[in-house]
């Protein structure tokens, strides 16, 4: 089938290169020039296990190109994906502007009957408004509004196991309406989508306005269940409790289950936070408020400063003179992604406080130097006292702790002794509970977990 993705981003890049995978011919188009050279370089913008291979495969086999041509990409496919970024507005509410750019696009260049899917992640009514930009298009052009049918097909992918996610989903979720056009609609999904149900069927049919919810719905559970945690962990450390056995004991709970329970230094992302933010907004929009969403934000906020207020408890307020070594700058392992991480909190409170952290990240740092700049604008001397280095060892010469704060596998085994060699003081703030509290004891290094009791 011809398929056109608008949007080289994350979402694009991850659906063209995986439906080109299925033997799809894929136009995938963006306004960024720069981003689309790199593409039909051989290089990938993000950081994703799996993508850059695939990519690379399916441009030379001919089934992947990447332009700015927009006309181009709308001629091109008979399924138009608007894969493009729906970033928080300021009243924490999705920004739509792309995803109605894009749409009044397709309306301004189409002229054969083709299926809009909203694959970006977008508040419930959003169909909608797609439908409204491109029927305006058409009539303009002496068009009937019955050439396009808008889908809702939300993506459920995990930052660092994005291709796995799509090649085997847990679940397709696609949303379409029950008329003439609709249906066609739902059909052209069905066979594009033929390929991932071969085993066993894993679509969900629904109605657009409940498939937009669903995809704000599942990510306001993973976000809660998060939070929830947290703040037990919190708690366990207040009454000597261990949140580990804690977790180990309702995880068995069939009905509660192990996924999403891990304490931390909280949830960051392109996902988590926007679209928590956003249902809560839709709600407000309706005279309603999500109570529970909202706490589940004001927690999270708070769970950056935990390691924070665990050194302040340990060293005292003023930290001048003292070094921190920091492992871990993406907000999860297997991405560069930077956007809403806890160390970016992290290293900023830190530095308020007088003092140096060297950090490390095995794919990061480049996006994290990014991230940095930005949020030491105007402050020059601050960002002086961060640096970071190519290796994870390096990072621990003379410092005065080690604080871990995303959970990359590197760090789950390293060399103790080397650890215990290098740092000023055997000490370990660990913000993603790598390590058991009694190991530690007996190596003598001196341990803060999150919700864990020696």
């Amino acid at each position: 089938m011809k398929v056109t993705i608008i949007g080289s981003g994350y979402v694009g890049l991850v659906t063209g290169a995986c439906l080109a995978e299925q033997g799809n011919n894929v136009f995938c188009v963006d306004v960024d020039s720069k981003k689309i050279e790199i593409l039909n370089s051989g290089g990938v913008p993000i950081y994703e296990p799996g993508l850059k291979e695939m990519i690379e495969r399916n441009r030379v086999a001919g089934r992947l190109q990447f332009s700015t041509d927009i006309a181009a990409s709308v001629v091109h496919g008979d399924i138009q994906f608007i894969a493009v970024g729906t970033p928080p507005d300021e009243d924490g509410s999705a920004d739509l502007q792309y995803v109605v750019a894009a749409a009044r696009n397709i309306g301004r260049h189409m002229t054969t009957p083709k299926v809009i899917v909203d694959k970006s992640t977008v508040p419930v009514g959003t169909a909608d408004k797609v439908q409204v930009a491109i029927t305006e298009e058409l009539e303009k052009r002496g068009l009937p509004s019955d050439l396009c049918a808008v889908v809702s097909n939300p993506e459920f992918l995990k930052e660092g196991a994005a291709v796995e996610d799509f090649m085997r989903p847990d679940r397709i979720v696609i949303g379409t309406e029950s008329t003439p056009a609709g249906l066609r609609a739902k059909e052209k999904m069905r066979k594009l989508y033929a390929p991932f149900n071969r085993h066993h069927e894993r679509t969900y049919y629904m109605d657009v306005k409940s498939a937009e919810l669903t995809k704000y719905a599942a990510n306001a559970m993973l976000a809660t269940r998060i939070s929830f945690m947290n703040e037990l962990a919190n708690l366990a450390d207040l009454v000597g409790a261990d949140i580990e056995s804690v977790r180990q004991g309702i995880g068995s709970d069939s009905r509660i289950g192990y996924g999403f329970l891990y304490s931390g230094t909280g949830y960051g992302g392109s996902c988590f936070p926007k679209d928590v933010s956003a249902l809560s907004k839709t709600a407000k929009e309706h005279g309603r408020d999500l109570k529970i969403l909202d706490a589940v934000e004001a927690v999270n906020e708070l769970q950056k400063y935990i390691l924070v207020e665990k050194i302040e408890k340990r060293f005292g307020k003023d930290l001048k003179g003292m070094k921190f070594a920091l492992w871990g700058l993406a907000f999860k392992p297997n991405t560069d992604d930077m956007r809403e991480a806890p160390s970016r909190v992290i290293i900023q409170e830190l530095v308020k406080r007088g003092a140096q952290v060297v950090a490390y990240d095995p794919v990061a740092m480049p996006e994290a130097l990014h991230a940095l700049e930005l949020d030491f604008k105007g402050n020059p001397t601050g960002l002086a006292q961060v640096s970071m280095t190519a290796d994870p060892m390096s990072a621990l010469n003379d410092a005065d702790a080690l604080v871990i704060v995303t959970e990359w596998k590197a760090f789950h085994t390293p060399d103790f002794d080397q650890v215990m060699q290098k740092l000023k003081r055997a000490i370990i703030f660990d913000g993603r509970n790598l390590y058991e509290p009694a190991s530690m004891q007996e190596l003598g290094i001196e341990y803060h977990g999150i919700g864990r009791h020696n």
